[in-house]
């Protein structure tokens, strides 16, 4: 069967890549199922792109921003028409299960309603001038056209963490997908189009990091990038924008850690420790990578974590009884697949999975048993470092105090939970974790749009998504009107 073959969009128009080359999107479920053949993209690409996105900055910028607003409105309500529509493929192209790619797009239909309210509080201020006569005040402008790399995990609910705030202020983006899950962000824009957006204000142009997300990033005429991907390759781009004095918006990796108490809800524990490691099959950067178990309960809740565990459904997204699905690609098995190596070589306990799965419909796929390895010390390897796939570490300690310094002694800080009935702990908790999210009596993932989003330490520098976002995509302005029709002089004729 013949698979559905993609351009790049580029000042409104779909145009195949300079380069010619091209490369297909597999179902990590079966890789039979070709989801369709993207564009390899190259600096020519991006420069394309770029140049259609300064023209567009022209005019969208002076586009009243109620009225960009009422454009993304629109977007939401074309997205809840085709939810199932554009879950259906997400499951396809990235692999999770469909209640969580209906998340998925819910997420960005959420981001829509609410940013679309951003439209009329785009607030500045005023404040009294310390001369007479004149008028003081302060204005959000846009920042001009904003490259957007955006990773394979969440493929519609974060490009539109970025696309939407940035474009309610009057920016114009180029995104660069997920080469592994590029058809959901085409999805995305294509409901953006259909609710009026004039052609160039968003671009994509598809392809690999070093070929088409480089070239963005260094593009003289980009004036800001928001990224969201691994530590390592952040990094690289804070790097490279920072020669050109290029504002960054880093969302990265993270080590989360939920803590149990003695005194917690063991099943509701139970449950959120499952979600929380288990669910998009590990593969989130909130997931719950560590659980540290007070050593009262520990040998109770790692035999009952293990049985549940065990019995978990692996498979494919699309079928109904599936609760794991595949994850993504071949190089992600193979993460997990070399820590679970170096966690055995280390001294913890394997205690479920670790290991590929390949009999029968599982050969055509990239899946992985849900593993779970105990007898871990924080000082290893297993308990350091980001795995990214189904592998979570048990780790006990003595006291609530210990639980804090464990969780607080990695180099990532994005989620934590903390399960307990003290509200004191709960409390001490949520000032001493080292974290831009904290839970309590709820899994490390689960974030919703209205709130910040991002961490600290090697997690991010310092931007956050979700409520904050129109922070980055907007520089302050102070205006100064002075209608005295004399000259004044701050800080000279008001000495006196």
């Amino acid at each position: 069967m013949a698979h559905p073959t993609y351009s790049n969009l580029i000042g409104g128009e779909w145009l195949p890549p300079k380069s010619g080359k091209s490369f297909l999107n597999l179902n990590p479920a079966d890789h039979s199922d070709v989801v369709g053949e993207f564009p390899a993209s190259g600096a020519d690409d991006v420069a394309l792109a770029v140049a259609a996105a300064k023209k567009a900055f022209a005019t969208w910028r002076l586009v009243p921003a109620p009225k960009r607003a009422e454009i993304l409105y629109k977007t939401g309500q074309l997205l809840q028409e085709r939810k199932e529509q554009y879950a259906r493929a997400m499951t396809r192209e990235m692999g999770k299960v469909l209640a969580e790619t209906r998340g998925d797009v819910q997420e960005a239909i959420d981001e829509a309603f609410y940013v679309a309210g951003e439209g009329r509080r785009l607030f500045g201020q005023t404040t009294p001038s310390e001369l007479q006569n004149k008028f003081a005040m302060s204005v959000r402008m846009p920042v001009g056209v904003v490259g957007m790399i955006t990773p394979w995990n969440f493929p519609m609910a974060i490009p539109s963490w970025k696309l939407f705030p940035a474009l309610v202020s009057g920016n114009t983006c180029v995104i660069k997908p997920a080469e592994d899950t590029p058809l959901s962000t085409y999805n995305l824009v294509q409901a953006l189009m259909d609710a009026g957006l004039p052609p160039g204000v968003v671009n994509i142009v598809a392809g690999f990091g070093p070929d088409a997300g480089a070239p963005l990033v260094e593009h003289k005429d980009v004036r800001a990038i928001s990224f969201t991907g691994s530590s390592e390759i952040g990094s690289i781009v804070a790097q490279r924008a920072a020669a050109n004095f290029k504002p960054v918006s880093l969302e990265m990796g993270g080590k989360n850690a939920q803590i149990v108490l003695d005194d917690a809800n063991l099943e509701l524990a139970l449950d959120g420790a499952l979600w929380g490691a288990f669910g998009t099959t590990g593969q989130r950067c909130t997931a719950t990578s560590r659980i540290l178990v007070q050593k009262g309960i520990a040998a109770e809740f790692s035999a009952k974590l293990v049985e549940r565990v065990k019995r978990l459904r692996v498979g494919s997204g699309l079928e109904d009884a599936t609760e794991v699905g595949p994850q993504v690609n071949d190089q992600q098995i193979e993460t997990s697949t070399k820590y679970v190596e170096i966690a055995k070589s280390e001294g913890a306990k394997l205690l479920a999975g670790g290991e590929r799965l390949t009999d029968g419909a599982y050969g055509t796929g990239t899946f992985f048993a849900p593993t779970v390895f105990g007898g871990v010390k924080p000082e290893m390897r297993i308990a350091r470092e980001e795995v990214f796939g189904p592998v979570v570490s048990l780790i006990e300690f003595d006291s609530f105090e210990e639980a804090i310094e464990i969780a607080n002694s990695i180099e990532y800080g994005l989620s934590t939970a903390l399960y307990t009935r003290d509200v004191n702990k709960a409390f001490t908790a949520i000032r001493d974790l080292e974290a831009g999210i904290t839970y309590i009596n709820a899994p490390t993932i689960g974030a919703e749009v209205h709130l910040p989003f991002g961490g600290v330490k090697q997690t991010g520098n310092g931007h956050r998504e979700g409520s904050q976002a129109i922070d980055f995509y907007t520089t302050w302005k102070a205006v100064y009107v002075d209608y005295s029709d004399k000259l004044q002089r701050a800080q000279i004729d008001n000495a006196e």
